[in-house]
Formats: structure tokens, sequence, C-alpha cells
């Protein structure tokens, strides 16, 4: 049986990390989960065991643990703690072939009637293929990978990325029951009104 040492850590979010060194096993709980019902820290001890033992997780301590994170409250404090202890490394909107503030506001013209509250636009500050792009409610930013800052990438293909991350703007992500919906179907509907939808699609596969 390894020692083990617990500590509650100042994420800048709600994680949870588990590590094992020289026989010593390594755990960090967010504080935000300090105080926690004996349940959820029951679970969470469960779900980081079984992930470094590699073993099946039970639906019983995942579910209790994304009900109680996804909790209004939780969620509530968990934006606040973004917001305080996130670091957004804001590059800028203009990059050397496209403007994301004039590929945003073109966009709200034609399909949201020009009603969106324009976030922070930047590019990301790596050409990041691993994440296109994201939407951040925390800082209210949209970031999109500078891979599309590029002669060869099709304007709609920019606009696209830009759309799909303005509809998460409009449709925040909403809570049944203990799970996440990300992508509901207001948000799928919308969508597929963006006119070059299937060539763009095409050309991220490509990437």
């Amino acid at each position: 049986m390894p020692e083990i040492r617990v500590e509650f850590y100042a994420f800048a979010n709600v994680n949870n990390t588990i590590r094992l060194r020289e026989d010593v096993i390594h755990v960090r709980i967010s504080d935000l989960l300090e105080g926690s019902p004996e349940t959820v820290i029951e679970a969470i001890a469960h779900i980081l065991l079984a992930k470094i033992y590699r073993r099946p997780i039970q639906p019983l301590h995942s579910t209790r643990y994304r009900r109680y994170v996804s909790s209004h409250d939780m969620s509530a404090k968990a934006h606040l703690l973004r917001q305080v202890r996130g670091r957004k490394q804001i590059a800028s909107a203009r990059g050397q072939v496209y403007d994301l503030d004039q590929v945003f506001e073109e966009l709200n013209q034609r399909f949201f009637y020009g009603l969106l509250a324009r976030p922070q636009m930047t590019w990301s500050r790596s050409h990041a293929r691993n994440s296109l792009a994201h939407y951040d409610p925390a800082h209210n930013a949209i970031v999109v990978s500078r891979v599309f800052d590029h002669a060869r990438v099709p304007r709609y293909a920019v606009e696209y990325i830009v759309y799909h991350e303005m509809l998460h703007l409009k449709h925040p992500v909403k809570l049944r029951g203990s799970r996440r919906c990300v992508h509901g179907p207001e948000f799928q509907a919308e969508e597929k009104l963006f006119p070059h939808l299937q060539q763009a699609k095409l050309f991220l596969k490509s990437l």
C-alpha cells in the first residue's frame, strides 16, 4: 500500500489530479470542493483511484460527482473562479490574412440581425490543431487557431469556425439531469443554416 498525500489546491477550475511517484500517491483536489458532502469526496476518491489503477469507474460515483459539480451553485462558483484565477492570453483579432472582428460583424448581420454582442476575438498564439476554436464564457472570448490565418484557407472555413462559436454564445451549455448538453437541438438546427456547411466540414477534415 503506497503512502497517500492529499491536498486541496488552488486550481483555476474544478480540477482534480492524481499521480504515483516513487511509491507515493499525490492527490490534488480543487479547493472549490473543500467542504463538499462526504459522499462527493468518496466519489472523487473512487474516480481518481480507478483512473490511476486503470479500473472501471462505477456509474454511481461518476453520476454523483457530475451532478454535484454541475449544480447551479457550483457552476456559478466555478465561473467566478475562472474569471479570478484563469489567465487568458488575448493576442489580436487582426491576423495576416483574416480579421476576426470583421468576420464576426459580417456574420452577426447575416445570421443574427446584428443582435449578438461581440466578445473578445483573438487568434491563438500557436498553430494549434487539437483545438481549432473555442468560446470561453469566463473571459467572454472566442479563440480561433492561428492555423486558419493563411491564404490557402478559404474564407467560408474561417466563417464556419466563427459561426459555430457564435452559436455557443447564443446557446449556452444546458444541464439535462447530470449531463451537460453542449450541442442541443436548437444549436444543431441553426448550424445547418450555414450555406457552406459541408464544404467547411470537408476542409476541416483535411486539416
